[in-house]
């Protein structure tokens, strides 16, 4: 009777006791989850948010996480550390030329992550140059072809996509550079490119001049920004307004379409992402 009497308690108190050791575990995840979030907020500041989307850059559905405000540097998708603008860049360009794997790509001062990357690997014509301004123009140099944007050795109308990522705050010479990518381009192609537009609502300044020892005379406070060939950075020489679409135009004759992208799913979210369409039609 005893045994009985412990059978049937057993029977109706071993359910409850399984739920009960289920929500203890899944109150233990949470808690660790909880925990992994406020350590990230102590250690980065005040600031922290992650969410999943797909990384057009590695095509992967990826986690993309920022620990700062300016999410233009410190919004990465955590497989391929690509940040927003460089998927901006990537997305554009398969939305202006999907079948750009079978196009002839220039590529001017590439970076190991991102379009870079995916451009690289997947491109059946992909041309990289980098800036060796003491080494011979035409020549290869630690694997790249060096070229100097404003006096490119290249044919005319060589390519139908010129890529360049936050390159062109750096040229002393703009227009000479957009004149001689125009002419690079084969009718029907583009140049494709971010740059930041640091004066939003003033006109384009120049920032700094080339002096005569070729280093930078700044006319305003020295800036630099990061280099992948030169570990000095490279200078900035322009803080840029939307009236570089009329530059172009007058440089080069080509017309420029702005793509401002924010599109969260894809990781593209923040400031200074706005991509560049200068396209020859003949």
């Amino acid at each position: 009777m005893i045994q009985f009497l412990k059978d049937i308690r057993n029977k109706i108190l071993n359910p409850v006791r399984q739920r009960r050791r289920e929500q203890e575990k899944k109150d233990k995840v949470i808690a660790a989850q909880v925990k992994t979030e406020t350590i990230k907020k102590l250690i980065e500041g005040d600031f922290y948010f992650s969410h999943k989307g797909h990384c057009v850059c590695c095509e992967q559905e990826v986690t993309f996480e920022a620990h700062d405000s300016w999410l233009r540097d410190s919004y990465f998708c955590m497989n391929c550390r690509c940040k927003p603008r460089e998927r901006a860049l990537m997305k554009t360009i398969e939305t202006y030329y999907p079948n750009w794997k079978n196009l002839a790509i220039h590529e001017s001062s590439p970076i190991k992550r991102g379009a870079s990357v995916k451009l690289k690997k997947y491109s059946k014509n992909y041309l990289a140059t980098q800036y060796y301004p003491t080494k011979e123009f035409g020549s290869i140099v630690d694997g790249f072809r060096n070229e100097d944007l404003e006096n490119q050795t290249f044919a005319d109308e060589t390519f139908d996509i010129v890529i360049t990522s936050d390159v062109m705050e750096h040229i002393y010479n703009p227009e000479k550079a957009f004149k001689e990518i125009g002419r690079t381009l084969k009718k029907g192609g583009a140049h494709i490119f971010t740059v930041p537009i640091i004066n939003r609502h003033m006109k384009t300044e120049v920032w700094a001049t080339l002096g005569e020892n070729g280093q930078p005379n700044f006319l305003k406070a020295p800036e630099f920004h990061g280099n992948p060939v030169d570990p000095n950075g490279s200078p900035v020489t322009m803080h840029w307004g939307f009236d570089i679409v009329d530059f172009i135009k007058k440089a080069s004759g080509l017309d420029t379409d702005v793509v401002d992208l924010y599109d969260k799913e894809h990781g593209i979210m923040g400031v200074y992402n706005e991509v560049f369409v200068t396209y020859k039609t003949k």
